[in-house]
């Protein structure tokens, strides 16, 4: 036997991945603290969602439905779709994973945009192919781009519509433009976490390419308006195929059963659902409007968060401006690891949430310039 010691290594790719850091939670804060970092809706899960979950606690001793079968038909109703092409992940992250599991070897290609989600690449890495960063255009995602981007390699390209964190989307027409421009052996995966936020006319979230292509992936999230991020639940609509794969190699049990309940009762509480797209758009157009009253610049949002710019000038910047704030108990995010090292993102919060913002940055800009 050899005495050569040999150390452990874990596959290529993976000492590259820089580790996803959430928004931060202002433990760190005395006082009271307002958390707007992590996109979580203001007002919480349906009453109808907790009465749900709440129920699950006298079965806890018994498994899940392992293909959360009840939670598919809800969704499948809901949208018009087939309950049998649809697939429930622990949070859309984890199907975002399965999807690159599934169909990446190593050496293969997946492209995503510069700002776009940073879990594609850690899932893209974890699988040992390359990420390929397509630029973009007026922090906007850009077909062109993304098109030339392709090679004999490309595999998957990852699209975030509309983005996080910059707020921006591509229309329907775009998104057929770019399915087009792809071979039949690439998977377009369509990352639609905040589609229920979209107001605009000419958007659409992905679930009519799934219904005529055998090669777009359309995932949702619950953790979003529906306000259940604590149980991570998540789901994609996929061509049957596709559902076949990611059914073979899923956790038996992935989904638990207190996600299911009170992911049932969030899909069918419809009422619920319409005051909350109300209450963001209301509040996401008010911010928009009064930050950029008070000189800064916004990028137009489609979802449940603005998009902040600063100056790079001493006393003026991101980073002072974060610091004045999470000062004063009002936690943003940082998006340096998102190539925007200028810009905070804001949740739309409450109405209160919103106008101390406003406030504080009145306070902060007036104060930097005197």
């Amino acid at each position: 036997m050899s005495d050569t010691k040999k150390s452990l290594e874990p596959s290529a790719g993976i000492l590259d991945i820089a580790p996803y850091v959430p928004g931060k939670d202002g433990g760190d804060v005395s006082g009271r603290v307002i958390k707007l970092s992590s996109n979580e809706t203001p007002l919480g899960p349906s009453p109808k969602v907790i009465e749900a979950y709440k129920a699950v606690a006298d079965s806890l001793a018994i498994y899940p439905d392992g293909s959360a079968g009840g939670l598919r038909e809800a969704i499948a109703k809901r949208f018009g779709l087939d309950a049998g092409r649809i697939v429930c992940g622990a949070g859309s992250d984890e199907l975002l994973s399965l999807l690159a599991q599934a169909y990446l070897e190593p050496g293969d290609e997946a492209i995503f945009t510069k700002h776009g989600f940073l879990v594609y690449e850690i899932a893209i890495r974890t699988n040992s192919a390359v990420p390929i960063v397509a630029d973009e255009v007026e922090l906007t995602a850009n077909v062109d781009t993304i098109l030339s981007k392709v090679s004999d390699k490309t595999r998957l390209v990852f699209l975030a519509n509309p983005n996080n964190p910059t707020g921006t989307y591509l229309p329907i027409d775009e998104l057929r433009r770019l399915h087009g421009g792809l071979r039949s052996d690439i998977l377009l995966v369509i990352d639609a976490a905040y589609a229920e936020y979209v107001t605009r006319n000419d958007y659409e979230a992905g679930i009519e390419l799934v219904a005529t292509n055998d090669n777009v992936v359309m995932t949702r999230t619950f953790s979003k308006i529906y306000g259940l991020a604590a149980l991570r639940l998540g789901w994609c609509y996929c061509p049957e195929q596709v559902a076949d794969v990611l059914n073979r190699i899923r956790g038996p049990f992935n989904i638990n059963s207190a996600a299911i309940k009170a992911g049932i009762a969030a899909i069918e509480d419809i009422n619920f659902l319409e005051g909350a797209v109300a209450h963001n758009t209301k509040w996401r157009d008010w911010l928009e409007q009064a930050l950029s009253e008070l000189g800064l610049e916004i990028t137009p949002s489609a979802a449940n968060f603005v998009l902040i710019h600063f100056p790079e000038k001493p006393g003026l910047s991101a980073i002072d401006a974060d610091q004045f704030l999470t000062q004063r108990g009002l936690i943003l995010r940082r998006l340096e690891n998102y190539h925007l090292g200028t810009c905070l993102r804001m949740t739309v919060g409450t109405q209160e949430a919103n106008e101390a913002v406003v406030a504080v940055l009145k306070e902060f800009l007036n104060g930097a310039k005197t």
